[in-house]
């Protein structure tokens, strides 16, 4: 058995932030103050770590391109973190649930509360993973702000093994477990306004990383149109609404007129998009998007229909 000797105190994450030491002593407006102008400093840090976004986001978006699929790992607020952004995919982008996921250590009932020493048991996430049905080709996220799941480095080893692409996100300089990940994004935020409390700032940063991760994979395969989520599932009435505004505003027609033809085109505001501006069958839509990678504005600076 491993002895680990280094201390978790070391941990950036872990330190005392000399900035907010006197929290309890301040009106409610101060508090909130501070919290907020802790907080102003963690897109700066993301940014500083955009190459390696971009790297992952290469790797997520060949990976589905070649049939497999997006896994995040963490736990606590990581493991969180991970299943809210990968549940959002589908009914946003029309995709199909099996593209991003999210496992937390714990299980689903992590995410309601807190399965203490969940994170410290490493062999649980190979056993997770197992039942998920992950395969060589398929990329393992591994999320751990401060490094120090076991959980969730075993989880990228496990995957490196089998030959997955593998990603660790953490947002301290290095990581209290080392994992053999492709990709190493590291987002220093800095102590916490509360010790320890990396479901702040840390937290925060997380969610920005993964929006970032998902929805630029999202964009490289052809679900945005401009800014415009053109493959939103028009699953309610507010959504039925987006999706014929969108049609309206790419094709000209009138509201009314949009909305006809989303349901004339099975509720895909894609679909529909072709339809009007090529003039052509439901079918003929379908086609006209599978050879173009689902890319709307492929087919829309097209003047030729094939």
């Amino acid at each position: 058995m491993t002895i680990i000797t280094k201390s978790r105190g070391d941990l950036l994450t872990e330190q005392q932030n000399t900035r907010t030491t006197h929290i309890d002593d301040k009106s409610i407006p101060e508090i909130l103050n501070v919290i907020n102008r802790e907080d102003r400093s963690i897109a700066k840090k993301v940014a500083e770590a955009i190459p390696e976004i971009s790297n992952v986001v290469e790797i997520t978006t060949q990976a589905i391109r070649s049939g497999h699929r997006i896994i995040y790992v963490g736990a606590g607020t990581s493991g969180r973190l991970g299943v809210l952004d990968a549940s959002e995919i589908p009914p946003t982008y029309s995709a199909p649930p099996d593209w991003f996921n999210g496992i937390i250590a714990g299980g689903d009932d992590a995410l309601r509360r807190s399965i203490e020493g969940a994170e410290d048991t490493p062999e649980n996430a190979v056993k997770d993973l197992q039942k998920f049905g992950l395969k060589k080709g398929d990329v393992v996220i591994g999320i751990s702000t401060s490094g120090a799941a076991a959980y969730v480095q075993r989880a990228i080893d496990y995957g490196k093994e089998i030959g997955c692409g593998t990603a660790y996100i953490i947002c301290t300089p290095k990581p209290f477990y080392d994992a053999q990940a492709d990709v190493v994004i590291k987002v220093e935020t800095g102590p916490e306004v509360i010790t320890g409390s990396t479901r702040m700032k840390a937290g925060t940063a997380t969610k920005l990383v993964l929006n970032m991760i998902s929805t630029t994979t999202m964009i490289q395969l052809g679900k945005v149109y401009g800014n415009l989520m053109v493959d939103l599932m028009t699953v309610n009435d507010k959504l039925v609404d987006r999706g014929s505004r969108i049609i309206s505003q790419l094709t000209g027609l009138e509201h009314d007129e949009a909305r006809n033809a989303l349901f004339a085109a099975g509720q895909s505001v894609k679909n529909a998009v072709v339809m009007v501006k090529k003039q052509c069958s439901v079918e003929e839509a379908d086609l006209l998007l599978k050879e173009a990678d689902g890319s709307l504005r492929r087919i829309l600076e097209n003047p030729v229909r094939k």
